[in-house]
């Protein structure tokens, strides 16, 4: 097995993982979603008088829509379908009326999930020069010679990437570095649990370190479920099927880096 991912596996299970990991990953949920106040007023008027159009049209301006069903995201990409389609809006204001005001405003409020706060939060906490060097931006980082991280969002890390080290993946990167001379280039995932979404977030992830002909030592920051000892298809690929390749935790990083 791959020693940063043996290191990533024992520090999971002997020290105290999670609590080292909330400073990479302080996944505090948001406060309540903030509902417009006269958009909220006009929800109610029109649940009141039983106006499923008008009920419709407004609470698809919210940024959440109360009920989770198959038909909204197309309702909030084309309103005129709302006019054009009355069974479709009879059955969901249907559930809305069953639901209740005071439940559709709950709903509405949810703070986003954690999944899609915990995006940026890697990057920064190497903002916060928790790898030992402070990131700077795309010139900087061309101009210096010495340890170097760049500063950059997904698509310029991507165009630095394959411009400079044949990188070919459309895929944007969440670490580029250079240490002891060697470029570094990685993808950071926070994996909170097993299946769906999170079994599709550890396989893109491996695709970067799988990617041929790249010009820098490729690696997956993966953290979470993946370390779990057991028979889990994540444990199981990670430690057999993908053993080879970098596969380490956010904590063990640094020092991966600096051996290099």
């Amino acid at each position: 097995m791959n020693y940063w991912t043996k290191l990533s596996i024992d520090y999971a299970s002997q020290k105290s993982y999670l609590d080292d990991l909330f400073q990479v990953y302080p996944t505090i949920p948001d406060g309540i979603r903030d509902v417009d106040g006269d958009l909220w007023k006009k929800t109610e008027k029109a649940f009141k008088k039983k106006d499923n159009d008008e009920l419709m049209k407004n609470l698809l301006k919210l940024d959440l829509f109360p009920i989770k069903d198959s038909y909204v995201a197309y309702l909030k990409r084309d309103k005129s379908a709302i006019d054009r389609n009355p069974e479709t809006i009879n059955r969901l204001c249907g559930r809305l009326y069953e639901m209740g005001l005071a439940s559709i405003l709950t709903r509405c409020s949810e703070p986003k999930e954690t999944n899609r706060q915990i995006g940026p939060l890697f990057r920064r906490w190497v903002n916060n020069k928790s790898l030992g060097i402070q990131p700077v931006g795309l010139q900087e980082f061309l101009k210096s010679k010495g340890n170097a991280i760049l500063d950059g969002g997904d698509a310029e890390m991507m165009a630095f990437a394959r411009k400079y080290l044949n990188y070919k993946r459309n895929k944007g990167l969440d670490f580029i570095g250079r240490f002891n001379g060697k470029y570094v280039i990685g993808e950071a995932k926070f994996l909170t649990d097993f299946g769906g979404h999170q079994n599709a977030q550890f396989a893109d992830a491996i695709s970067t370190v799988k990617t041929n002909g790249v010009k820098a030592e490729k690696i997956a920051i993966l953290d979470g479920v993946l370390y779990i000892k057991g028979n889990n298809k994540m444990y199981a690929e990670t430690t057999k099927k993908y053993k080879k390749y970098n596969i380490m935790s956010a904590l063990v990083l640094r020092e991966f880096l600096y051996q290099l």
